[in-house]
């Protein structure tokens, strides 16, 4: 029985240790993020820790008996938000998607030890178009957003349809179709929901069909003035050979007739005159003598 109550004893008269439930903070990144370690005790604190669970992690402390405080791995973003010897509440700002995870505030005074565990989540409103294509699809996105955003649209359809595309940093881009090619409706609105933002956006189909159909006629219009120049160009240059293949001919009569005669002529020209006494070489004198003879007898 003695041993009973010394050990009885030894439990009531150990330290305090208490551990408080998961506290869950969600904060907008670029936003300020306040994480509050409740000072349960009327009795001062002497010791307060704050760190991030993980390896190389900021660890942010005060020791109110040696009115010191410790900063180890913390950038200058992440601070007391006011004094630890009041309130230790642990200040992120701006805070960002590496902030994201559990941390944990342990404080101890006469009392006993208490630990405090939060759960940060950093929030990424995404970026939201709405866009077509020449198909008559309305394209709504909502880029880069965490959590995914929820897209909906008015009217409903059965003949939209969704994907994800997920990004190594978390976040998550959503893409919604909306086809109204054989729909009668003037326009379309397309919602966009998340925890950091709602947006509408309307589309006026009418306005987008007139402008497709301007297009549309445009590109014919512009194929129709393309095939009517290269046809144009393809008869010109066929009329243009037929032509010279016509007058070929004759050309080409006139051309060699136009090489010959400055030949010849130059030919004629180049040939040395006769001497005076060669023109006797090889001449016969007997025709003139018969020829003179009958003129005598007549």
């Amino acid at each position: 029985m003695a041993q009973k109550w010394s050990v009885l004893a030894a439990l009531l008269f150990l330290p305090i240790d208490l551990v408080e439930a998961h506290n869950r903070v969600s904060v907008e990144a670029g936003h300020e993020a306040v994480l509050s370690c409740p000072n349960i005790s009327k009795v001062s604190l002497l010791l307060v820790t704050w760190k991030k669970n993980c390896n190389s992690c900021c660890l942010l402390s005060y020791r109110s008996d040696h009115n010191e405080t410790r900063k180890l791995n913390c950038s200058e973003r992440i601070t007391w938000k006011y004094s630890p010897v009041s309130d230790p509440a642990l200040r992120i700002y701006p805070v960002n998607l590496g902030d994201e995870g559990n941390y944990t505030c342990d404080t101890a005074n006469s009392e006993g030890n208490f630990h405090f565990f939060f759960s940060l989540t950093v929030i990424v409103p995404p970026t939201v178009t709405l866009t077509h294509d020449k198909s008559r699809v309305a394209v709504c996105q909502a880029s880069a957003g965490k959590p995914a955003a929820d897209i909906s649209w008015i009217p409903a359809s059965n003949h939209s349809s969704e994907e994800e595309f997920h990004h190594p940093n978390g976040t998550v881009t959503r893409v919604s179709y909306f086809n109204w090619a054989n729909s009668s409706f003037p326009s379309v609105t397309c919602l966009v929901t998340h925890p950091a933002m709602n947006q509408t956006l309307l589309m006026d189909l009418t306005y987008t069909s007139r402008i497709l159909l301007y297009i549309l006629i445009g590109a014919a219009a512009g194929v129709a003035a393309v095939t009517g120049v290269t046809s144009c160009l393809i008869f010109r240059c066929r009329a243009r050979w037929l032509r010279k293949r016509a007058r070929g001919p004759a050309e080409h009569f006139r051309t060699k007739t136009s090489e010959f005669t400055p030949s010849c002529v130059r030919r004629e020209a180049d040939k040395p005159h006769d001497f005076p006494e060669r023109i006797y070489e090889n001449y016969n004198t007997r025709p003139l003598y018969i020829c003179l003879q009958q003129h005598r007898h007549n």
